[in-house]
């Protein structure tokens, strides 16, 4: 059992938010920023600090909220699998994360729903 500090846990996320400038609708995980980007993104919106959340999280711990997206331009047909955030200041992927799967058609838009990322207790 290990203990972190919910102040730890908040500049972890902190940096999520402050960062966090793209959110791209991917085909496969993408483990890189240029995979996020290009190799498996089907549409992706910009974000800012607005659309993240830090609050306790549902079960211990804390948790960043990233708000849900609507109208989407979907740039590429294919079945979205994964949500990445990405810095696009920095070129770096910072988070990825399963999502259901939606397919998707070129030039149609496709809205988001919120999802969390929890650090638990």
């Amino acid at each position: 059992m290990a203990y972190l500090n919910d102040a730890v846990m908040d500049v972890l996320l902190q940096y999520l938010k402050d960062n966090g400038d793209k959110l791209n609708l991917c085909s496969a995980e993408p483990t890189t920023y240029t995979e996020a980007i290009t190799t498996y993104m089907l549409a992706n919106v910009t974000i800012d600090s607005t659309d993240f959340t830090l609050a306790a999280g549902d079960t211990s711990g804390r948790k960043v909220t990233v708000a849900g997206q609507t109208a989407v331009t979907v740039s590429f047909a294919g079945t979205t699998l994964w949500a990445a955030i990405t810095d696009s200041v920095g070129t770096d992927l910072l988070y990825a994360v399963e999502c259901s799967s939606i397919v998707l058609n070129i030039g149609n838009t496709v809205n988001t729903t919120s999802f969390d990322l929890e650090i638990s207790d």
